[in-house]
């Protein structure tokens, strides 16, 4: 049986008119013009474009990080007096205008921290864009999961278990492709628990997810103890993919080394992204999915089967999660360790809401938790009188603000954690 489509049916909720967004970009705005600028330290910050071995050099830009500050400050009042015009007139903030804010806003914030030093501004981007790899793929398989109308908060246990077999399979067989595909048939069995138990045996999905995670730091810690430390030679020491150059693209200046030059999982993040955007919003399959997220009832009624929907959409997730594990392990650091994830499960969670359950803004939200996380190991380097302590809080504070300032007041689909009883 066929579906009868509307314009605009399943698709974003309307953005609400909201005063969050321009109160909160005031307050940053003023911080940086006070603070970054009339307050700042008034030395001088080098902002080195290109690294020295690429094939097109640019000129470095030089200026005091006091100015730096008072300018990108005026800049950012500016920006936040237009969001606030904009509500006035009843109209909600673009979502792309506080991508804008952001971004001058890091700039700002890189260059007050660099004052007297220099910000390498490619190699800060490319390290953000492999940092924020997990965070993507755990987003992406949020994302499924929500749009079908199961919340999955396992997404952390996904990641470690994804990060734990990419590096066992991967050392054992001398194979890192194995581990890359092991990572994800495991992390997808991890799924298919959740959705077992939330779609077939209509268990609260929340305590499903929760009790998988806390089961999956157990196992992982004791086998890591027990089993990989005992011959971690043979057992956890897979390498990492090697890093791949896209000729001809890789020598654009700043975008090349951060876009072109990566390893095999972060080419599969790029290529995934658009291919489940256009799956979702572009083909029956995807249109099916998002009926069930809404109407459960309605899609049953049309002859789609809501279970068998939901079942498989939450296991592949768990197998793209997989695959955001297996980045932490073989696509960088090249080892497991104890608890590595360190949370990011819960940052991906917190991406699907800001990047409201679409995958282009999903992945937008994550580069931001990624810059965050380069940002407090760049930060101890060139300012190490700032507390440490402080630094580790960064990629949470940013998660706060982010989803209480900036995310406004979103719809998610409307039968999310909801289980569905056929009558």
């Amino acid at each position: 049986m066929s579906i009868h489509v509307t314009p605009g049916m399943f698709s974003l909720a309307d953005a609400k008119v909201s005063w969050k967004a321009p109160w909160v970009m005031s307050f940053f705005a003023l911080l940086v013009f006070v603070g970054f600028g009339v307050l700042g330290r008034p030395e001088p910050v080098e902002f080195t474009l290109t690294g020295a071995d690429a094939a097109i050099s640019l000129p470095s830009i030089t200026a005091l990080s006091t100015t730096v500050g008072t300018v990108l400050g005026v800049l950012l009042l500016a920006i936040t007096a237009l969001a606030f015009f904009w509500v006035i007139s009843k109209k909600p903030v673009p979502l792309w205008w506080s991508v804008v804010f952001g971004l001058i806003s890091v700039t700002a914030l890189l260059g007050w921290l660099a004052a007297g030093d220099r910000v390498p501004v490619a190699f800060i981007f490319a390290n953000a864009i492999v940092l924020a790899i997990p965070i993507i793929f755990g987003g992406m398989a949020g994302l499924m999961s929500e749009r079908v109308g199961v919340v999955n908060i396992a997404i952390e246990g996904q990641l470690l278990t994804g990060a734990f077999v990419a590096a066992v399979v991967g050392s054992l067989t001398g194979n890192l492709y194995f581990g890359l595909i092991a990572a994800m048939v495991a992390a997808a069995l991890v799924s298919t628990i959740l959705a077992v138990f939330a779609v077939r045996y209509l268990v609260d999905q929340i305590i499903v997810g929760v009790v998988l995670n806390v089961l999956i730091i157990g196992v992982t810690n004791f086998l890591f103890a027990q089993w990989l430390n005992q011959d971690s030679a043979s057992t956890n020491n897979p390498g990492t993919f090697p890093v791949a150059s896209i000729p001809l693209l890789s020598d654009i200046p700043i975008l090349g080394p951060v876009f072109f030059e990566n390893r095999i999982t972060v080419f599969l993040a790029f290529l995934l992204i658009p291919l489940l955007w256009f799956m979702l919003f572009r083909t029956r399959l995807g249109l099916r999915a998002r009926a069930v997220g809404e109407y459960p009832m309605a899609a049953d009624t049309m002859g789609i089967n809501v279970a068998r929907t939901r079942f498989w959409w939450v296991t592949l997730g768990g197998a793209l999660a997989g695959l955001g594990g297996a980045a932490v392990t073989i696509g960088n650091v090249g080892a497991f360790g104890q608890e590595m994830v360190g949370g990011q499960g819960y940052i991906a969670l917190a991406v699907v809401i800001l990047g409201r359950w679409h995958p282009f803004y999903m992945s937008a939200a994550a580069l931001l938790f990624g810059f965050s996380i380069i940002l407090r190991v760049w930060a101890n380097q060139v300012s190490p009188g700032i507390p440490t302590d402080f630094i580790i809080m960064v990629p949470y504070v940013v998660t706060i603000i982010a989803v209480v300032g900036f995310v406004g007041r979103v719809r998610p689909p409307a039968s999310s954690g909801k289980p569905y009883v056929k009558e």
